[in-house]
């Protein structure tokens, strides 16, 4: 029955139209627009640096984005009846281009928080994580008291950044240092310009699947996991529809045939292509 879902849930992936655009390509007002066919399209705001959630098929960024959050995207937007446009942009621009009415809705592992929730709706939590140290094989760090008078990473405007930083207050001795992108802290990490970085879970062992000469190492003391939810404009009328679809999809098994795709098999392949 698994394999069935997850046949229906790649050629359903195959069929819906994705459209990589800048940020001037959004539409007017709220980003709906509407096809030469009459369709119309939810464009949906991303970061598509962050595998498995999201990311480019090519390390050049060529292509069309892929990922957990572009499957799920992809089938509810096609259950509700739309045609679905992916904008990709730095993370820190997402509740900008969602308040701004350049985008409809917004998946991008973001976790819900206060001050989120102050500038956007969420949905209900569709996926649990924690946050993890990755640093060069052989480091040993696995607590935020082993980063102390270390320089660390963290994406710009994520709940890691926010969390370490709250650690280095609170621990007086580390330096962080802010990129717009998860491979930009990997690459200053084998660069040596970085001791360590913050990141989540599941992102991390895409990584190390991918960099050997990497590891990490999850943060149980002191760390709470953080849930990833679908961001939307205050007050849209699409976070019940979505949410609907949500529900059906946790009920109806399509959501479990995911995290398995996205989570174990994804992971299983990315360890095998590097052996």
């Amino acid at each position: 029955m698994l394999i069935k879902r997850r046949n229906f849930l790649v050629a359903l992936a195959l069929s819906s139209s994705l459209v990589v655009t800048g940020i001037t390509g959004c539409g007017g007002g709220n980003g709906e627009s509407t096809t030469a066919d009459g369709a119309k399209t939810l464009v949906m705001a991303t970061s598509a640096d962050y595998p498995p959630y999201e990311f480019f098929e090519t390390e050049r960024g060529e292509g069309k984005p892929v990922g957990f959050d572009v499957d799920i995207a992809t089938y509810i937007t096609e259950e509700l009846g739309y045609e679905l446009e992916i904008q990709d942009m730095d993370f820190n621009g997402i509740i900008p281009a969602l308040q701004a009415g350049r985008a409809d809705f917004a998946m991008a592992g973001m976790t819900p928080t206060p001050e989120r929730e102050e500038n956007v709706d969420f949905s209900s939590i569709y996926y649990e994580a924690k946050n993890t140290i990755v640093a060069k094989a052989g480091s040993g760090f696995k607590t935020y008291e082993d980063l102390a008078g270390k320089t660390v990473g963290v994406q710009l405007g994520s709940i890691q950044e926010q969390e370490a930083r709250e650690k280095a207050e609170e621990i007086g001795d580390i330096a962080l240092e802010p990129r717009n992108k998860i491979s930009e802290l990997i690459q200053e990490m084998k660069a040596g310009r970085i001791d360590a970085a913050i990141v989540e879970d599941t992102v991390a062992a895409g990584y190390i699947a991918n960099n050997p000469d990497l590891e990490f190492t999850t943060l149980d003391a002191g760390a709470e996991a953080s849930g990833s939810a679908i961001a939307f404009p205050k007050d849209s009328e699409l976070r019940e529809d979505f949410e609907a679809v949500l529900e059906e999809m946790k009920e109806n098994g399509t959501l479990e045939s995911l995290i398995k795709k996205w989570f174990e098999d994804y992971y299983a392949e990315q360890a095998g292509a590097s052996e």
